[in-house]
């Protein structure tokens, strides 16, 4: 199941991280707009963790950092020429399409985020802190609440003018099926279901491998270039 090491790093090293590549890369790399958006909601997250926002804070930063992890690795494996995970790989590979805009990148990447890594990540936690999923779901949920407002957010920021926001437009018709929500909820069924497999090491393995193609899928479908 591609577990990480045990986590030694900080929220707040995150974030350093996070903005080290947004210095890096080229403003429409499509790993960079992906990245701006996932900086501001480590920054939220973090925000919340100071704020008391969380029941358990512990749980809330392990499940952050095991979840950034995911992230980070893909970015590690593709610099020194691995495959990243199916989930992350149409993002890679169309990152400088030049019919291929800033909203499809930065949805994409959540997709793949939500879809396949937060799944793993509930799990990495709770190997980490030697509990159960049902022992994380408020944690998780206020994760996903802020990914929800952000969502809107990136859809209002990146989304074209009035006067391209039509029903009939390409883009409104290729990202209007796919819902964060959603994504979320199926999200949550897979990490109790991979929990529940962890005695069962090749089932786990195959849901996983499973659930990384079919995120994949819907990740490339995102990224269909679209005529100016």
């Amino acid at each position: 199941m591609g577990q990480l090491a045990h986590f030694t790093t900080p929220v707040d090293k995150v974030v350093s991280r996070l903005r080290a590549l947004d210095e890096e890369l080229p403003a429409r790399d499509g790993i960079a707009v992906f990245n701006r958006v996932y900086l501001a909601v480590t920054e939220a997250v973090d925000r919340s963790v100071d704020a008391g926002r969380f029941r358990d804070p512990r749980a809330a930063i392990t499940l952050d950092v095991r979840f950034a992890e995911r992230y980070l690795a893909a970015v590690d494996a593709v610099a020194n020429g691995r495959r990243a995970p199916a989930c992350w790989r149409p993002l890679f590979q169309l990152r400088r399409h030049p019919g291929v805009r800033p909203l499809q990148f930065a949805l994409s990447g959540i997709n793949a985020h939500i879809g396949h890594d937060l799944a793993l990540a509930v799990v990495d936690a709770c190997r980490t802190l030697d509990c159960e999923p049902a022992d994380l779901e408020d944690e998780f949920d206020r994760v996903g609440d802020l990914l929800v407002s952000l969502e809107e957010r990136i859809r209002e920021e990146l989304m074209p003018g009035p006067d391209l926001f039509q029903i009939a437009d390409p883009l409104t018709h290729l990202l209007g099926s796919w819902s964060l929500e959603r994504a979320r909820d199926a999200t949550w069924t897979a990490a109790r279901a991979l929990w529940a497999l962890r005695g069962l090491p090749d089932v786990a393995e195959e849901f996983t491998e499973r659930l990384d193609a079919a995120v994949g899928l819907a990740g490339r479908m995102m990224l269909t270039p679209l005529p100016d």
